[in-house]
């Protein structure tokens, strides 16, 4: 029997090295998102994915997981975030994903809602927007999926390593979303409700656009704690609780 609640995670960076966080989202799973409306992962699901041929214990148990999820009849929605970006159809289909486009309009209980991974509102840090798009080309990946896995690895390791670096030289608000595209946005998608991940800081904002008020609501995301999203028609809450 469906419970009327639909679930939104973002930001769980599973990986071989963090099973904490990985029980953690297998008991989700089967605790919370089973027998709801739906499930919808926005972004940045594993910590880094090179292609569909990830060795990974957590990738093989992962896609396990949410195809029983699917085939028990919650159906299950993926949008790219920037760290599984390279993630295609053949896994998706072997998970029971339907991918999502960034952004995705959707019909929540009436309210027309939309979901996004998030970076692309991080206008301020102008040196990410440029990679993204570089990265992002069709061209590029087609040419990064046909390097050896080995190489795709590696080249992932050193660019998370990169990364890490240059945030740590960035100051913290333009790793942030840009409060002028939230509302270009939300006006832009004729939308109320905006739900996403990537910044890593939960809480619920509420925009004044065209005199009205529009619900933003951030994921968490899942290293020292988890949490998600939960709507149903009468609204939306947030749960976040330490690992």
């Amino acid at each position: 029997m469906k419970t009327g609640r639909t679930y939104f995670v973002a930001d769980l960076h599973l990986t071989d090295e963090r099973p904490a966080a990985t029980g953690r989202f297998f008991r989700f799973l089967q605790e919370e998102a089973a027998g709801s409306d739906g499930l919808y992962i926005l972004g940045d699901l594993f910590e880094a994915w090179v292609g569909d041929d990830d060795d990974e214990q957590v990738a093989h148990d992962t896609a396990r997981r949410l195809k029983a999820l699917a085939d028990a009849g919650t159906p299950v929605y993926f949008m790219h975030g920037n760290r599984d970006f390279m993630l295609a159809r053949h896994y998706a289909a072997r998970s029971g994903m339907t991918l999502l486009a960034d952004p995705a309009r959707i019909d929540l209980y009436g309210m027309p809602t939309l979901l996004m991974h998030g970076d692309t509102l991080c206008t301020d840090d102008v040196a990410y927007q440029s990679f993204r798009r570089r990265v992002r080309n069709p061209l590029t990946l087609a040419l990064l999926r046909r390097l050896p896995f080995a190489l795709r690895r590696r080249l992932a390791r050193q660019a998370r390593a990169g990364s890490e670096s240059a945030k740590a030289a960035k100051p913290a608000a333009i790793m942030d979303v840009n409060g002028d595209e939230v509302v270009r946005v939300l006006r832009g998608q004729q939308v109320s409700r905006l739900i996403h991940g990537h910044t890593h800081r939960p809480m619920q904002h509420v925009h004044a656009l065209d005199g009205h008020d529009c619900e933003r609501w951030v994921l968490p995301d899942w290293y020292a704690r988890w949490g998600y999203v939960v709507c149903d028609a009468a609204g939306c809450a947030l749960r976040v609780e330490d690992l």
